[in-house]
């Protein structure tokens, strides 16, 4: 199911979302709807790692290496 929003945006955001439009041959809602997914995607990594950080610290894993020496 599909429901119609009404945003706000800047001049000039508008200007690119439509330069961007013409460009890709795409419309204003897939641009939308996959910078909403981007947007969600990274603040579901962020709250991730938010929680994370801190247990994986607690056991001494500070580094991408720490990370690969565990997991090896």
């Amino acid at each position: 199911m599909r429901e119609s929003i009404s945003i706000s945006l800047p001049t000039s955001l508008k200007e690119k979302l439509d330069e961007a439009v013409k460009r890709d041959q795409v419309n204003r809602s897939d641009i939308i709807r996959e910078a909403l997914r981007e947007y969600f995607a990274r603040k579901d990594l962020e709250h991730i790692r938010q929680n994370m950080v801190p247990l994986a610290e607690a056991k001494g894993i500070f580094t991408d290496e720490d990370v690969f020496k565990e997991v090896s």
